[in-house]
């Protein structure tokens, strides 16, 4: 045997000469070749490998040479041919030097191709499933394996027969579990060629529970590979299973410790059906295989990276809704976002851009802020991938930028700095100026979603926003716009190429007009929010003008719009106009009404001449006739109605020259009620502009009518816009109108019910009120809502008009001013529609209520303002009062019953303290001489028995009701006529409740000074209606010596000491509180059974006590020293009640000294500090000398002292003082005051000379004339004065 020869000479001469063959030519010296001579070779052990690799050699020499030799061999005997394939079957597993196992997978494959037969074909599978099944392991099977994959590849129908051989496939999935990974390798790639056959039928035709089978082997495998090629083998495996809708599923409900195991096949099926439900209850949070793919992007391999993102997308754009939680509980956006920063290598950046643009579908991809993490990754690669040649990558980085900017929610912000929002403008910038005018229609639409206001950073960054404008805007010359006369030529190359330049310009035209709206609503926005449009980080002076500024944004797109946009679209929509294109256009055009209001005249003007009511009207017609596209309806309507204010806005032409021009300014509206609604408009902007183009009964009529047929036809529903434009004419043309009936009244009612939010139909006008409140039936549906309303929207006009005055210099007075203006005109026109129909103040109690804080305060400051002014109502404004808040009163004490004065509860919280407080006005507006205070069985009676009620279990932290709860009731004590004190002292004093309140008030303010925070002491305002309300239970009590049911402990030594030495720090309500309770205690000797006094070492001395101090007790002799010093420094005030209350009550303390201790009275008076006193008194000016007060006070001197504490010459100062001012110059009250000291004067003789004494007698006859006047005048002595929250009887004030 030659080396050529494959013929083995030791066996050959036996064999029959037909398996024998000579290659090449016949009388040449050709390649032998005998089959049974190859056989028998590769059945004898002892023949070397070597030999056996260069038959195999010479083998696959002859079938790449002579293609067809072999065969015919072997087609003598099919028997000869399985044996000889079993054989080299054998060999894979038998032979041991790779280059030998090479040869005879080389020789199979060549082989089995070269048959060419299915019988071939399934006797090699059925061999291998054989081989499997008598061996124990797979360890040996690599090369067998390797052999089947190679074999699938070069022969793919071989996949075919592999698919139906289920036993071999159980086998080879088995094989997956084997440990070797290099084995795995084999297996895998015979899985991935088998899988990626052509046609994909190999797929389709495997049976599910094989395919669930492998899909789980492989998750598993691919978790513990670690070999570059097992990996490979396996991502690329995987690639071809996710291309499988069920696959996909099985793959991501795959368990991450399900162990396959093969041995037999019952185990097999039992797991085969145990997987299948495994799967259906496995949740996604335990999916693997997100974790496994993120492990793959962080290998340093890209191909894996690529794979890996292929994958994702693969898996995810199958149900990005069901997938993408899996992935983004994994942090895969993050690591996705990562390779983005860190290559740049095309198909990973695409795979990447679309894995991240499936998952920004699941909310939870933003509720876990991926994309505020990947933002800056983003940019950055959107930057490189712009100056990569495939400009599909920049494309999809800019559609995912696109789509996280809209997605993202609000609650989520962005670029929370400047610096962010730079760095993404900056790359939209690059995106628009890039030379694929597809790339540059891209990034247009990402910077719309970009202008969202919540997209902007603080502050906000005007420049960069006016960059991408012009960066767009400069694009506009390289477009292909057509002009007329290539309409037809336009046409044919649209339909013929669609992707024509043309098309490519129109679609960047549209959303370069989208992202310019975009940009001015964001300016609008801006416009409305003081935050956005200030820049807190800007110098004043560089806040206008500057390009940081809203207002150059503005400008820009003034600017833009009429130097480019405008001809261009015009220009574009010339040939076949685009009804997205003018839509937008249109938008735009009104949106520059807004943003530069005061160059609007000369826009408005431009736009006029130029024709544009002719073209907008033209494109109305051409393009929203029969009800198509409403949106364009609806820009032509905007842009037609903003167009029409200006130019009204400018001029005030005679009421006659526009009778025929308005009503035809929008008349080619389309549909049966557009000209109706579109003349109510016109109406309404003319009647607005204060231009009547028709009477006033004829447009009120008119409009009743238009209601009433709308609703006649079905369509009860109208626009806002229109029916607030109805309402608007309703209410201005009411005045010379008749009234409406009950049918008219009914069609306005079910028009105005109709609007969602009655607000879009509410204008600032005083004729809705009047309106509204005209008709019963309108003012019990919408009354409240209107009165709300009312107030809010003043509220808001005055806060604007103070924030426009306050920006020039020296303007701030002005605008308190206009703004107390704007208050007292909105007060005055609620006064008038009261007036005129007494139920609104129902229905504002009612509110007061109801309603949130600021409006019920805002309602009651109104309230405040009518009780308290003079107006001959004011007695039936409080007759209705009353009994509504009695019976508010009466529902929070039964709200009070059933839940408690909670701290949450809303009734408590919001409505007690302002129905508390409006009882309060009530009180002090209505005069005493009412004949409701006569009738104490009446409402006044049963507003006090619930509001002791009401005070008697609030909290002593409820300061707000609390306060004017003790305040009322210690107004109504007052007030009270005399013959019913009794029965209200009695309900009172018998109110345990009430009188534990006073006690937790007093004992809180003795106990909190001065160890306790100043937040532990009541509130001054509240001892002081204590103070108040207790002095006249003290009062009454000893009138009517009423039983007390619970005494208060009060302390007279803390209240003697805060007079006499901390006076200074002591509010002057709270001081003359002070003395009206001592007053009360003194005129009650000091032993009133309200009361128990409690003393000290200061007041009383040292114990035992002396004949004084026990005279005296519990003040003492001392503590009427330390009283009466304190009361004598106090005079020395400015303050009036001040002044009235130190005098009464050093009246009432010298009655007392008189009473107990004559003697210590005397020296009272007597002391030298009294004369000091009277010397300073008298020596402040005639304004101070004849106060009632100062009067008073040198009479009680005069009536206390038995020695002559005045001297003739301070006596004749005063009378000299009188005659300066004139008798008759003074008030009442100090007229009674002098006639009583010029009796005790005349009694005493303290003038000697008789030109005096004539002095006093006339001054005495004059003071007695005028006596009669006093009782014609109404008395003052029951008036109540409000003083903060605090309400005081001037009765206790007397002198």
């Amino acid at each position: 045997m030659t080396s050529r020869d494959i013929v083995y000479d030791k066996f050959h001469f036996r064999h029959d000469p037909k398996w024998s063959s000579r290659l090449g030519p016949p009388e040449g010296d050709g390649l032998r070749l005998c089959l049974a001579c190859l056989i028998e070779m590769i059945d004898d052990e002892d023949i070397a490998s070597v030999r056996k690799s260069s038959a195999l050699s010479s083998v696959s020499g002859v079938l790449k040479c002579s293609p067809g030799t072999l065969r015919e061999l072997l087609l003598q005997d099919h028997r000869v041919c399985l044996h000889f394939i079993a054989k080299l079957l054998g060999m894979l597993q038998t032979a041991e030097d790779p280059v030998t196992l090479e040869k005879v997978d080389q020789v199979l494959v060549q082989l089995l191709l070269e048959l060419q037969s299915e019988l071939s074909f399934r006797f090699v599978l059925d061999e291998i499933h054989k081989q499997l099944s008598e061996q124990l392991s797979v360890k040996r099977f690599l090369p067998t394996f390797s052999f089947l994959g190679n074999l699938i590849k070069a022969a793919p129908n071989v996949s075919q027969s592999l698919v139906t051989h289920v036993p071999l496939l159980d086998r080879l999935c088995s094989a997956f579990l084997f440990p070797d990974e290099a084995l795995k390798t084999t297996v895998v790639y015979v899985w991935l060629q088998l899988l990626g056959a052509p046609g994909g039928s190999a797929a389709q035709s495997l049976p599910t529970a094989v395919r669930d089978r492998v899909c789980n082997v492989l998750v598993q495998t691919l978790a513990n590979a670690s070999s570059p090629n097992l990996l490979r083998n396996c991502v690329g495996l995987l690639s071809q299973l996710v291309q499988l809708a069920d696959v996909v599923s099985v793959l991501m409900n795959s368990l991450s410790c399900q162990v396959m195991c093969d041995e037999n096949e019952e185990i097999l099926a039992n797991n085969s059906q145990s997987l299948s439900q495994n799967q259906e209850q496995q949740p996604p949070d335990h999916c693997p295989l997100p974790l496994i793919l993120k492990k793959l992007l962080l290998s340093g391999d890209e191909t894996l990276q690529v794979s890996s993102a292929k994958c994702i997308a693969s898996v995810l754009v199958h149900s990005p809704s069901q997938y993408s939680a899996p992935f983004i509980k994994a942090d895969v956006p993050v690591f996705l976002f990562d390779r983005l920063a860190c290559s740049s290598n095309e198909v990973l950046l695409w795979s990447a851009y679309s894995c991240l643009l499936l998952l920004t579908e699941e909310p939870l991809f933003f509720s876990q802020c991926h994309s505020a993490y990947g933002m800056e990754y983003l940019v950055r690669s959107l930057k490189e991938s712009l100056q990569l040649t495939n400009l599909e990558v920049p494309k999809q980085g800019l559609l995912l930028l696109r789509e996280i900017l809209e997605r993202q929610p609000a609650s989520v912000r962005l670029f929370p700095s400047a610096p962010g929002f730079v760095a993404v403008s900056e790359a939209l910038v690059a995106g628009v100026s890039s030379s694929c005018l597809l790339v540059a229609t891209q990034a247009a639409s990402t910077a719309s979603a970009l202008f969202r206001p919540d997209h902007q950073s603080r502050p906000v960054q005007y420049k960069a926003i006016i960059d991408l404008i012009e960066a767009i805007t400069s694009r506009f010359s390289e477009l292909t716009l057509p002009s007329p006369a290539d309409r037809r030529i336009s046409g044919r190359l649209k339909r013929s190429d669609p992707i024509s330049q043309a098309l490519r310009s129109e679609r960047f035209l549209l959303q370069a007009l989208v992202c310019f709206h975009t940009a001015c609503r964001l300016a609008e926005e801006c416009a409305s929010e003081p935050v956005l449009k200030e820049n807190a980080f800007t110098a004043p002076y560089k806040h206008s003008g500057a390009q940081d500024s809203l207002e150059s944004l503005c400008q820009c797109l003034l600017r833009c719009c009429d130097a480019v946009w405008i001809p261009t679209v015009i220009r574009m929509c010339e040939c076949e106009p685009n009804a997205l294109i003018l839509q937008n256009f249109y938008s735009i055009l009104s949106s520059q009404f807004t943003l530069l209001p005061s160059l609007m005249p000369a826009f408005a003007n431009k736009l006029a001449s130029s024709g544009f009511y002719r073209l907008a009207v033209e494109h109305k017609g051409l393009l929203c006739a029969g009800n198509r596209n409403p949106n364009l309806n609806a820009s032509c309507c905007g842009f037609l109605q903003k167009l029409s204010m200006c130019l009204l806005s400018q001029t005030d032409p005679p009421s006659d020259s526009h009778q025929h021009d308005w009503p035809s300014l929008l008349c080619k509206y389309q549909g049966p009620q557009a000209p109706k609604y579109c003349m109510v408009i016109v109406l309404y902007l003319a009647l607005e502009q204060e231009d009547r183009l028709l009477p006033d009964q004829k447009v009120f009529s008119s409009v009743v009518w238009l209601l009433r047929s709308v609703q006649e036809q079905g369509g009860c529903v109208l626009p806002h816009t229109v029916l607030r434009s109805a309402l608007y004419l309703l209410a201005v043309t009411q005045d010379k109108s008749p009234c409406l009936d009950g049918a008219s009244l009914n069609c306005i009612s079910k028009a105005l019910s109709s609007c969602q939010s009655f607000s879009l139909l509410y204008f600032h006008h005083p004729s809705l009120l009047h309106f509204m409140c005209r008709y019963p039936e309108l003012a019990e549906k919408f009354g409240a809502l209107v009165l709300e309303l009312w107030l809010t929207k003043q509220e808001q006009h005055t806060e604007a008009g103070s924030s426009m005055a306050d920006t020039q210099e020296g303007k701030e007075s002005s605008a308190d001013e206009r703004a107390d203006q704007e208050s007292d005109t909105v007060t005055m026109e609620l006064l008038s529609v009261m007036e005129k129909y007494p139920a609104v103040i129902l229905t504002l109690l009612d509110m007061v209520c109801t309603k949130e804080a600021p409006l019920a305060e805002r309602i009651l400051g109104v309230l405040e303002v009518i009780l308290g002014g003079q107006r001959d109502y004011k007695a039936d404004l409080c007759t209705y009062l009353r009994p509504a808040l009695l019976r508010a009163l009466q529902r929070v004490s039964v709200e009070d019953i059933n839940h408690g004065f909670e701290q949450g509860h809303a009734a408590q919280v919001n409505s007690l303290p302002l129905v508390l407080k409006l009882l309060c006005v009530t009180q002090a507006s209505d005069l005493p001489s009412s004949p409701h205070y006569s009738n104490m069985e009446g409402v006044h009676f049963k507003l006090l028995y619930h509001v002791s009620n009401i005070a008697g279990r609030l909290k002593p932290g409820e300061t707000e009701s609390l306060l004017p709860a003790l305040s009322y009731l210690y107004c109504c004590l007052k007030l009270c006529p005399a013959h019913c004190t009794d029965r209200a002292v009695s309900m009172l004093l018998s109110n345990c409740g009430l009188m534990d309140q006073l006690q937790t008030v007093f004992t809180s303010s003795s106990s909190s000074a001065p160890s306790l925070s100043p937040s532990a002491c009541p509130p001054s305002a509240l001892l002081c209606c204590c103070h108040l309300l207790l002095s006249s239970l003290i009062t009454l009590q000893c009138v009517h010596s009423t039983q007390v049911h619970k005494s208060i402990t009060w302390s007279l030594d803390t209240a003697v000491q805060r007079l006499l030495i901390q006076k200074r720090n002591t509010d002057n309500l709270l001081l003359i509180s002070y003395l009206r309770l001592l007053q009360a205690l003194l005129d009650a000797d000091l032993a009133s059974e309200v009361v128990c006094l409690s003393t000290g070492a200061g007041l009383i001395g040292s114990r035992p006590l002396g004949v004084e101090d026990g005279a005296l007790y519990p003040l003492g002799s001392r503590g009427a020293q330390h009283l009466s010093t304190a009361l004598s420094g106090l005079l020395l005030q400015k303050h009036d009640l001040l002044l009235r209350a130190s005098v009464n009550c050093l009246s009432s303390l010298l009655g007392f000294l008189q009473r107990k201790s004559p003697a210590t009275a005397e020296h009272v008076v007597c002391q030298p500090w009294s004369r000091f006193l009277l010397h300073s008194l008298l020596s402040s000016g005639r304004s101070c000398l004849l106060h009632p007060a100062i009067l008073k006070f040198i009479t009680l001197l005069l009536q206390d002292s038995r020695t002559a504490v005045l001297r003739e010459p301070e006596l004749l100062l005063v009378m000299e003082a009188v005659e300066r001012r004139g008798v008759k110059e003074l008030d009442r009250e100090a007229e009674q005051v002098l006639r009583l000291l010029l009796t005790q004067i005349q009694s005493r003789v303290l003038l000697p000379r008789e030109e005096h004494k004539q002095k006093m007698r006339n001054m005495i006859e004059e003071l007695t004339e005028r006596m009669p006047d006093e009782s014609c005048s109404p008395s003052l002595s029951h008036n109540v004065l409000r003083v903060g929250d605090v309400s005081l009887c001037l009765s206790d004030f007397m002198l």
